[in-house]
């Protein structure tokens, strides 16, 4: 019975063997930080126009979450499905500026908070209306999308 020899991960990667796992990724690893910052400046900016009071429901970040979650679907639709992007768009702009728009750890702490406060219907309500909201608006603009890309 013979062995079949280990392929290095950095082969099956694409990469010379003990190349560097970042080489070449200088452009995109900038594109994510700078929209990463956007994005970030966008939602902090939304948390101040409409700062949640203390124990109260955060509908600002519940809002923050769906809508970042309708552009990824847009985006993902006109970025991947119909044109041909610089293919730094697509990190700037979905993992950057909407990674860093969108805020699942602040949803995860928003709950908790809820929780050991007692309420737990709202937290429940908070929970729920994020995840399905979230998913909901990814696959309209998914429709959105293929819908305003057909009428081109």
């Amino acid at each position: 019975m013979s062995e079949r020899p280990e392929i290095p991960d950095d082969v099956v990667a694409g990469r010379e063997p003990g190349g560097s796992v970042l080489r070449g990724q200088g452009a995109a690893v900038a594109a994510v930080a700078l929209g990463g910052a956007l994005g970030a400046l966008a939602r902090w900016g939304l948390s101040l126009a409409w700062p949640t009071p203390a124990g109260g429901f955060p509908t600002t970040t519940l809002l923050v979450n769906v809508v970042g979650c309708l552009l990824m679907g847009i985006l993902v639709v006109h970025v991947a499905e119909v044109r041909t992007a610089h293919p730094l768009v697509r990190p700037f702009l979905g993992v950057g500026v909407l990674g860093g728009f969108t805020t699942f750890s602040t949803f995860a702490v928003d709950a908790q908070h809820l929780l050991a406060a007692g309420r737990l219907g709202p937290a429940l309500g908070y929970l729920g209306a994020t995840v399905v909201g979230s998913v909901g608006a990814a696959w309209l603009g998914l429709v959105l999308g293929r819908g305003t890309a057909g009428a081109r």
